[in-house]
């Protein structure tokens, strides 16, 4: 499969995943799926990079999966093409694992179509901002599909129970200023500074301190499994490990010296 559906470049810290198949609005095809896996994973185990940017080329973040290949597979019988569909969305997750799971922060740039694994891409970001053009809809139910990427289990816990179920069955399209009430996404900015306040944004990140963020992230993310108790547990243990890192001496420093922070990890 060619890599070419997804864009990979690291500059100043930051690993840019951009979805290159704007002819077809970057809908997902199986090269796109191995290619975002392949970049994401990359990005993880890259040392130098300390935050992951997602967006797309052209006019569109992403329109969902490739309705075209999904219907070459209605040639198949059942007993073939429930396996193949369950292969296939195995190989989406790892993608929404890998970016929940590593510790780099991961901001997502989205314009235009943000619809399908495109909407449970971005919910998958730790951040997100929109272009004032951009549309959302999960869609799934509008082709008789339940969804995937994780947007049943992001949605609830983003917007609550009533309102994912309303974005889910009903499937309706929804504008950026929308998905910024209900808290989908951080800010919306005009189209021709959705890049480069983006670009700020995970330069920003890039220039943090990587083990407290890493930390951070991670207890945000347990937080949604935890009681009080264990939860109080994981910040107890995390705020000690920071306490003992370079990065917390250059902190007070930095502070104590009214400058910016250099921080090294």
């Amino acid at each position: 499969m060619s890599n070419d559906t997804v864009l990979y470049e690291v500059r100043d810290r930051v690993a840019r995943l951009t979805l290159n198949r704007p002819q077809s609005l970057n809908a997902l095809n199986l090269d796109m799926i191995e290619a975002l896996r392949l970049a994401s994973a990359r990005a993880e185990a890259d040392p130098e990079v300390r935050a992951i940017l997602v967006a797309g080329a052209g006019e569109h973040f992403m329109a969902g999966g490739d309705l075209k290949w999904f219907r070459e597979q209605l040639a198949l019988p059942p007993q073939e093409r429930q396996p193949l569909f369950e292969r296939t969305i195995s190989d989406v997750h790892q993608t929404t694992l890998q970016l929940r799971r590593c510790g780099k922060p991961v901001v997502a740039a989205v314009r235009g179509a943000v619809a399908g694994f495109g909407l449970s891409l971005m919910l998958a970001a730790d951040l997100a901002l929109a272009a004032e053009d951009a549309y959302f809809t999960l869609a799934y139910c509008n082709i008789a599909l339940s969804p995937d990427g994780g947007a049943t289990w992001s949605l609830p816990r983003t917007v609550g129970a009533k309102r994912a179920a309303e974005i889910a069955l009903l499937g309706d399209r929804f504008d950026a200023c929308q998905a910024l009430a209900w808290g989908l996404v951080n800010r919306v900015v005009a189209g021709d500074e959705l890049l480069p306040q983006a670009e700020k944004l995970a330069l920003r990140l890039a220039a943090g301190p990587a083990e407290a963020l890493a930390s951070t992230k991670r207890l945000l993310n347990e937080s949604l499994g935890n009681g009080l108790a264990e939860q109080l547990h994981a910040e107890q243990r995390a705020f000690a490990a920071c306490g003992v890192n370079a990065d917390f001496g250059e902190g007070l420093a930095a502070f104590f010296e009214k400058r910016r922070p250099r921080f090294a990890s």
